[in-house]
């Protein structure tokens, strides 16, 4: 269990953490008014990290002079080479984990103690920040929960870490089941897996996405029909969402009243609100491609040492790509869980080399019984 001062510091370098990567947005940031927010958000970090500064000072610890974690460097990373648009969807949920983070704090701290009524605080203004950034995204309500931290680097990292692991078991098999000496086979074998699961993880992403464009669809058709068969009560039901969203009844009711006149603008705000549905939609071919080619790029690195070389050296040239790879995609679905690069790059190596010995030996004894 961590102490108050460890947790302090968690939440000083968390803050620390989010200054720095909003005045790189800012930096980055072509329209004047929304560097103007970036500015501002990160002004307000400093004034978070200056209270659990204080915080740990008074519970005997020391500040340390802020250096980003290898999680903020990379998304800084990210952040400078795809733009500020793609990183605001991962701010956003970092925003959303800081509410959770100290609503739990304020919760499980005794009232009265430090941090109790610094953890609320903050809570509501990382709340407020998070509403921020959804304007500046497009998105409404509780934001957070909607956040899609970065599809297409999303699909890439889960495809690529699927047909890494994948291969490296099935190659890590026929190893075992037929040592070097079958150089062949462990090419056949490594490619077929390759294709396969390319294809299954492709067909997959393009299934899941059709579906859900038709989830979709299926719902927008039947609210259409819902507007012109009880318009007045699509009405009604739309000035409650706006009084829900802090609109005072009579002006929600005007508003509702003017959005009713065009049923199309009334379908779009229905969609919007009450089903919640854009901004999320994905091309099924995009979606099916990009898992796709991802996973066979991710599925080559096992088998590619085989196909440039031969025997022992095959071998170690596999494992040692294959596990420097799995370290690697590790840190990259830090930018998705929130956790450390290190901690996260580290649980794939295990993972990896988990599945490389158990594929090894069950090739090996398949090989014994069969034979």
């Amino acid at each position: 269990m961590k102490s108050p001062l460890d947790t302090f510091r968690h939440h000083w370098q968390d803050e620390a953490d989010a200054s720095y990567l909003y005045r790189i947005l800012a930096t980055l940031e072509p329209d004047a008014k929304r560097r103007d927010v970036f500015v501002r958000l990160a002004d307000v970090e400093d004034r978070h990290t200056v209270i659990w500064a204080e915080l740990i000072r008074a519970n005997g610890g020391t500040v340390p002079r802020h250096s980003p974690t290898g999680r903020t460097r990379l998304l800084a990373f990210l952040g400078r080479r795809f733009g500020p648009n793609f990183l605001l969807p991962m701010l956003l949920a970092e925003e959303g984990r800081e509410v959770k983070g100290y609503l739990d704090m304020h919760r499980e701290t005794p009232k009265g103690a430090a941090g109790s009524q610094e953890s609320l605080l903050l809570a509501r203004e990382s709340k407020e920040h998070a509403h921020e950034i959804a304007g500046l995204t497009g998105r409404e309500g509780e934001p957070w929960h909607q956040a899609e931290s970065g599809g297409f680097l999303r699909n890439v990292v889960y495809g690529f870490n699927d047909g890494l692991t994948a291969n490296f078991g099935l190659v890590a098999g026929v190893l075992g089941a037929t040592a070097t000496e079958q150089h062949h086979l462990i090419i056949v074998a490594g490619v077929a897996g390759l294709i396969a699961d390319a294809l299954s993880m492709g067909s997959s992403g393009y299934l899941a996405a059709k579906s859900e464009q038709e989830v979709y669809a299926n719902e927008i058709a039947m609210e259409r029909e819902e507007i012109a068969l009880m318009p007045e009560i699509e009405r009604d039901e739309l000035a409650l969402i706006y009084e829900a969203q802090g609109m005072d009844p009579a002006m929600a009711r005007a508003r509702a009243d003017d959005v009713a006149r065009d049923p199309e603008r009334m379908l779009a705000e229905k969609v919007q609100k009450e089903l919640k549905i854009g901004g999320h939609e994905q091309s099924p071919f995009r979606e099916g491609w990009v898992t796709g080619l991802a996973t066979a790029i991710g599925a080559l690195i096992p088998v590619a040492p085989f196909l440039m070389t031969e025997g022992t050296a095959a071998v170690v040239w596999s494992f040692g790509l294959s596990m420097a790879s799995h370290f690697l995609v590790g840190a990259a679905r830090s930018v998705f869980t929130g956790r450390g690069v290190l901690r996260s790059g580290i649980d794939m190596f295990a993972v990896g080399l988990g599945v490389a010995i158990v594929g090894y030996y069950v090739g090996e004894w398949v090989a014994k019984t069969v034979g």
